[in-house]
């Protein structure tokens, strides 16, 4: 394809700016716009990008329509950046279809999507490619772009086939150095006023290559992809895994997972909803105490944090509570020990909580004199050295009422597990 006409495909027109605090302007032309205005992308204006997050840093009540208007922002910087020192194999249609893609990746979210994704729930890409099937509206503007909606769902949900120029695409939406992740670690860090995630973006697009259809990054930048990756360790230490906000997103799955279990709700009763629908579940269910920790997180009052240990790869404990719903067995036999001193406890305030693993991606291509993957480049991000990063984050938790004792709960729990 003509050069000159993938430049066009991402330039001409573009006369319609958002205003975001992050990325200042943001340009759309008619049919994007179009897009933008769409039911099914503006309900994202109504779930916050980091749930919880808000009640620990109050500025962060940003949602996932301006993550989503930013990831679209950072996805057109990368293919005009490309497209000035390459001619890849893509099409019109294909670019288009990338655009769309960005800005639609996050439409099947649901509040607390993330906090249950170890069920056997429809992800939320698969929840997006069934609004694009089944909402008119939203699919004729996607054609309206220029875009085409297939190649659209084969970007966003990587469990569906894609030819060649698609895999390209789905590569960069959702590779180690994706628009989604140079997007939301600045904007999670601005909203929530923390300085751990901000990053030069501008100098790691500038820096981007394709190499065998993956983004490379000159060698130059090595130091910038350190960078990013310290943010986003530095930013699930400091915010995404801040004791509050593990509190709140615990005390959430604890809800639903009991609902789930006692058969209150279905999975189906959860997708699509908002954070307004959301947070009526226990008005729809005024009988159901456990949901009562919904009103309770809502309101800010949280469970505390009253025992926590590192996370043990193997352990007995971690082994119990890898199946969530093995989880409520094991929060069930700690509630009825702790019970014992503490009448007043109810089942639902004991939590346990134990955050997943989090990925350092450090395979990303680096182009110099030789071209070599950055692990191998960097002492900081090495294999070995990510391995401990990870391992230092991740810990097991009990939540329950100020008025449990610590030392109570570690003797119940090193009664069975040490």
């Amino acid at each position: 394809m003509d050069r000159k006409r993938l430049l066009e495909a991402v330039n001409h027109g573009f006369d319609h700016n958002v205003r975001d605090p992050l990325w200042k302007d943001i340009a759309l032309d008619a049919s994007f716009k179009r897009l933008y205005l769409t039911p099914a992308v503006q309900k994202l204006d109504r779930i916050r990008q980091n749930g919880p997050a808000c009640h620990i840093y109050p500025g962060s009540v940003h949602t996932r329509l301006a993550h989503s208007l930013g990831v679209y922002h950072t996805g057109r910087l990368i293919l005009r950046s490309l497209l000035r020192f390459e001619q890849p194999d893509m099409t019109v249609v294909g670019v288009r279809s990338f655009l769309a893609a960005c800005l639609l990746h996050d439409i099947g979210h649901f509040p607390y999507a993330h906090s249950l994704k170890e069920l056997s729930m429809k992800e939320h890409e698969e929840l997006a490619c069934e609004l694009i099937d089944t909402d008119r509206t939203l699919r004729d503007a996607i054609t309206g772009c220029g875009a085409d909606a297939a190649m659209v769902k084969a970007i966003i949900d990587k469990n569906l086939e894609a030819d060649k120029e698609c895999m390209v695409y789905r590569n960069i939406l959702s590779g180690a150095l994706d628009p989604d992740k140079l997007d939301y670690l600045n904007r999670d860090a601005f909203y929530a006023g923390v300085p751990y995630g901000l990053q030069d973006n501008g100098y790691i697009i500038q820096s981007m290559r394709l190499y065998e259809g993956l983004i490379a990054l000159d060698a130059e930048a090595l130091g910038s992809l350190e960078h990013l990756l310290f943010s986003k360790y530095l930013m699930y230490r400091n915010v995404y895994w801040h004791k509050g906000v593990r509190s709140a997103t615990a005390m959430i799955k604890k809800a639903l997972l009991m609902g789930l279990s006692d058969k209150v709700i279905s999975f189906d009763d959860l997708y699509f909803l908002d954070d307004w629908e959301f947070d009526r579940i226990p008005d729809l269910h005024p009988s159901y105490e456990p949901f009562t920790l919904i009103r309770a997180v809502d309101d800010n009052q949280l469970l505390v944090r009253v025992w926590e240990r590192q996370y043990v790869e193997g352990g007995r404990l971690e082994t119990e509570c890898a199946d969530l719903f093995g989880r409520l067995a094991v929060e069930s036999w700690l509630y009825e020990e702790l019970r014992r001193d503490e009448p007043s406890l109810r089942p639902y305030e004991v939590v346990i909580d134990i955050q997943e693993p989090v990925s350092f991606e450090s395979d990303t291509m680096m182009l110099g004199e030789e071209v070599r993957p950055f692990h191998e480049m960097t002492r900081l991000f090495r294999k070995d050295v990510t391995s401990l990063f990870t391992s230092s984050l991740r810990t097991v938790s009990v939540y329950a009422p100020p008025s449990v004792g610590a030392q109570r709960v570690k003797e119940v729990i090193d009664s069975r597990y040490e």
